[in-house]
Parts: structure tokens; C-alpha cells; sequence
């Protein structure tokens, strides 16, 4: 089987969109580095190459998180797997020369054919592998504007990056528009998509019956996250975002971020709260009428600064963010 392959029975009355799509062939692909968001531009494909160059020497580590379901770490965003009977499933796809690395990596964990790649939004370090993906076996899913986004050019404005159309071999051939639910391998799978958050293309991924949450790139463990404003990202939605991954866990909850480590419900509460708060500390200052150098300038994000400002994002990067989108 094809794209119905997902080999539990999708309940069509979440399903608002599908589409099913001829391949085509490999034509070339822009990515972004995580560890090079902010410092310089990255559209030339010099430096594109340069930027996936990593993914092909980074080792791809696993940690079981249930009895058939792994959190998969390499160069790109944090992956999933799930392995059984009715075939694996693998959430986000990193980068293009990560691919044979991520196959062999599920390819020991069990003899059981490929089914599903599951992205939780559209970013380059989570979907540039959706061509090699796709010609091994596995029926692209995703938010219906995921699909958009990687069938046409894309610019990321605050990275100054332009990124060219994915062929149509990396486009999600099964798309969604609020929710899909889908059962496999003896689990319950919901499928749902925030508002516009990260990106307007992000989705949570639910696993009923192991109680992991794969939240995307809606959480990064340990730093200021990245809001991309080009795509319909805003720090308002990040807030609602983490607020329903909240509602959705419990203490025992097994919660992936896009980046950083796995974490708990009580360590992306602590995201949820520095988030809020510095979406309000930001909201006020703007409201007196002060420019976006001198809300920045106000260091609104001080005293978060130590625990999440280690990362990619500086703090005045972040505050920026959150001025343009409060």
C-alpha cells in the first residue's frame, strides 16, 4: 500500500484535506542549521551545502521512550519512531544527508517495513529529508500548509534566507487541516494542528497509550525559542501552543521538543510561564509607545536570561520577536 499504508484506519471525519500526489524526481533543496540561525544568511547554495554538512557526521542516538516507540537525536529537530506490525512510523525527517543514517538507525530497531513520515511543520531541519524518506518507503503526512510551503519558494526575513520549491517527492501526500486521529501499532495517534505558533504549519503529535507528546518545534528545551515571522509565527500563539500541550499532559508524560532534550510537563510549564511573562513585560513597554531598540534596550528577558539564553537566540533576537508579534 501507498499513502493509505498508515496502516490504521483514518477516521475521515477529522480529515477536512487530502491530497495524493504523483513523485518526482530530486532536484535540489535549501536547509537551515540550527546552530547558524543567527550570524549570517544562508540562500546561496554553497552554503546550504555547508549547512547540511554536518547531518552526514553526526551519529543518530536512540532512547526508548515505550516498548515499540524511540526519540531519535541527530543534527536536525528531535525525531520519533515508532516501530510494529503494521510498520514504522517516523516523525520529522532532519536533514537530506542524515537519511541513510535515520534508516539504518530503523532499520535495527526492526525488520518491520516503512509507512508513515509524520511532519510536524515545514522547516528545513525537520523536513529536508522528506525525498530520501519518500523513496524508501514512507507516505508523507502533514498540516495542509506544510505542504504549501514546501511546494513553493519560501523566505525565513529575519535569517535573510530564500529557500526554492522541494520537489514533489518531498511534498506531504496526506494532509490535514485541524486534526487527523489514526490507529497503529496497538496505540491511538491524534494528529492536531496549533494556531499559528512556531509557524502556521505546526502540529502535535499525541501517542495515547505510551503518553508521549511530540510537540514540535512549539518548545525548545532550554532556550528562547526561534518564532518564525514569515511563516505566520507570533509569540502569542508559541503561548496558547504550550498551554494546550499543558491541558494534554500529565506528570507522567513523556513531552518531545523540537530541540533541546526531552522534557516533562513541569519543565515546559517553566517555557510557558517565560514565555507569558515576557510577552507581557514586552506588550507593556510597547504600549507607552517605546520603539523595539528601546524595548530591547529594557532587557525585559533579564532574569530569564542565565537559565534560556544560552542558545541560538540571544535575548535581544528573542525580545525583538516578540515585540514585532505581541
Amino acid at each position: 500500500m501507498s499513502a493509505g499504508q498508515f496502516a490504521f484506519p483514518i477516521s475521515t471525519s477529522v480529515i477536512s484535506r487530502r491530497s495524493i500526489l504523483r513523485t518526482g524526481l530530486f532536484t535540489g533543496a535549501a536547509t537551515i542549521c540550527p546552530s547558524l540561525l543567527f550570524g549570517q544568511a544562508a540562500s546561496r547554495p554553497d552554503s546550504l551545502a555547508q549547512m547540511r554538512a554536518p547531518a552526514a557526521m553526526t551519529p543518530i542516538t536512540t532512547t526508548r521512550l515505550y516498548d515499540n516507540l524511540f526519540l531519535l537525536q541527530g543534527e536536525g529537530g528531535n525525531m520519533a519512531a515508532q516501530i510494529g506490525p503494521d510498520g514504522k512510523v517516523l516523525i520529522d525527517s532532519s536533514y537530506q544527508p542524515a537519511v541513510p543514517k535515520i534508516l539504518d538507525v530503523l532499520n535495527n530497531l526492526s525488520k518491520d517495513p516503512n509507512d508513515a513520515l509524520i511532519n510536524t511543520h515545514w522547516h528545513i531541519d525537520h523536513a529536508d529529508g522528506n525525498e530520501g524518506m519518500h523513496h524508501a518507503g514512507f507516505s508523507i503526512f502533514a498540516h495542509a500548509k506544510t505542504r504549501e510551503r514546501l511546494s513553493t519558494p519560501q523566505t525565513i526575513k529575519l535569517l535573510n534566507v530564500s529557500l526554492p520549491a522541494y520537489p514533489a517527492a518531498a511534498w506531504p501526500v496526506i494532509t490535514f487541516d485541524e486534526s487527523l486521529r489514526a490507529y497503529h501499532n496497538g496505540d491511538i495517534l491524534d494528529l492536531v494542528h496549533f494556531a499559528p505558533a512556531h509557524t502556521d504549519t505546526d502540529i502535535y503529535i499525541h501517542f495515547q497509550k505510551a503518553n508521549v507528546l511530540h510537540v514540535g518545534d512549539a518548545w525548545f528545551n532550554g532556550t528562547y525559542p526561534f518564532i518564525d515571522e514569515s511563516s505566520g509565527g507570533n509569540i502569542g500563539g508559541m503561548i496558547q501552543a504550550t498551554q494546550k500541550a499543558l491541558e494534554l499532559a500529565d506528570s507522567s508524560t513523556k513531552i518531545i521538543p523540537g530541540h533541546g532534550p526531552l522534557g516533562t510537563k513541569a519543565e515546559l510549564q517553566q517555557f510557558h510561564d517565560m514565555l507569558s511573562t515576557v510577552r507581557d513585560r514586552v506588550a507593556a513597554v510597547k504600549g507607552t509607545g517605546a520603539s523595539e531598540q528601546e524595548t530591547v534596550a529594557k532587557a525585559p528577558t533579564a532574569e530569564f536570561d542565565p537559565k534560556w539564553g544560552k542558545g541560538f537566540m540571544s535575548p535581544g533576537v528573542f525580545t525583538g520577536i516578540v515585540y514585532r508579534t505581541v
